[in-house]
């Protein structure tokens, strides 16, 4: 990897001088910013394929417009990115033809691995997704973002491309809160705070050194995502983080700071949800047994009282997908 600039551990010194040694000094080897990581480099350096991922659940006011700028900037003028694919999870608007328009090659969830059935969730596009791609090299972006630049791809495929004993790179940035009218400057990635963090905290803490341990931007080599499960929901970016950890350790793993993600904030109901399904993962990777079938009761005013929610949270799972034989045969 290219020399740090060396503000950047001093900028986040306040939230990271607390952690794990190990985590601080992995943090301050293996964190670089977008800007240290420019197309011409990456080219140089590039002897594999690269495939960018779009995972998407109706997302028409958002994709068209991702999908446009790497097909413009880095499929057609750089030559960087081999495939990109807009991988489908059920929408009912028109992201999938807003996205072929734009120039992505569009599969829905139920298109590959056809003899298992498919479920719900975000985990499940992005396991299905390895099934749609060839290239040597995975780049994950979620498709809600609405200040989106290529150099979140350029950024993610830097380190990996130029360093071959990194296996996995996730994004870092800031995350701005929708309130009402306003825009707060930081503030959202609330379950990060309130939840991941917390957990990695107690149970994985060489990983505190992640600014943003559940952010849906990383890269990563294939032959590593063959060989690990994911969670089919909202749990698939903790999961991954921990089991690329086992798997690989600490110094296979990098970030990226990426500046700023801004997207569609969800409510709290919603992010209740979140945290139960990364709840379970944790959960699981610790060894505890789950009770089968999990509910999740939530409260929602109702006149002058209230009415109860019951939602099944149970978070399944798939199992690496290099262990399937319709994977390996295809």
């Amino acid at each position: 990897m290219s020399a740090r600039p060396s503000t950047l551990a001093d900028d986040a010194c306040a939230s990271v001088a607390q952690v794990d040694p190990a985590a601080r000094s992995w943090f301050d080897r293996r964190t670089s910013r977008a800007a240290d990581w420019p197309s011409s480099l990456l080219l140089e350096h590039k002897t594999g394929t690269v495939s960018v991922v779009l995972p998407a659940l109706n997302e028409a006011a958002t994709v068209g417009r991702i999908v446009a700028r790497i097909r413009r900037d880095l499929v057609e003028h750089a030559g960087l990115v081999d495939e990109l694919v807009v991988m489908d999870s059920g929408s009912t608007d028109e992201t999938c033809a807003i996205a072929a328009a734009a120039g992505a090659t569009v599969v829905r969830r139920e298109d590959v691995l056809t003899d298992l059935a498919p479920r719900a969730g975000k985990g499940e596009v992005l396991w299905r997704s390895l099934a749609a791609t060839t290239g040597d090299v995975v780049v994950f972006v979620d498709s809600d973002l609405s200040d989106f630049s290529p150099t979140f791809v350029t950024g993610l495929l830097g380190p990996l491309l130029t360093d071959p004993s990194l296996q996995f790179v996730k994004a870092t940035y800031d995350r701005p809160l929708q309130s009402g009218e306003k825009v707060l400057p930081a503030g959202g990635g609330r379950v990060t705070e309130l939840v991941a963090r917390p957990l990695l905290a107690l149970h994985w803490p060489e990983l505190t050194g992640f600014v943003q341990p559940l952010g849906g931007e990383y890269a990563a080599r294939r032959s590593l995502l063959e060989a690990l499960p994911f969670p089919c929901g909202y749990g698939v970016e903790f999961g991954l983080l921990v089991d690329t950890y086992a798997r690989v350790g600490l110094d296979a793993m990098a970030q990226v700071d990426l500046s700023r993600r801004k997207h569609r904030n969800s409510d709290l109901h919603k992010l209740g949800q979140m945290a139960i399904e990364i709840l379970q993962v944790a959960e699981s990777r610790l060894g505890r047994s789950l009770p089968h079938g999990v509910q999740l009761p939530q409260f929602v005013r109702d006149g002058t009282g209230y009415r109860i929610v019951d939602t099944d949270m149970t978070e399944l799972e798939r199992p690496p997908i290099g262990t399937l034989p319709a994977y390996v045969s295809r």
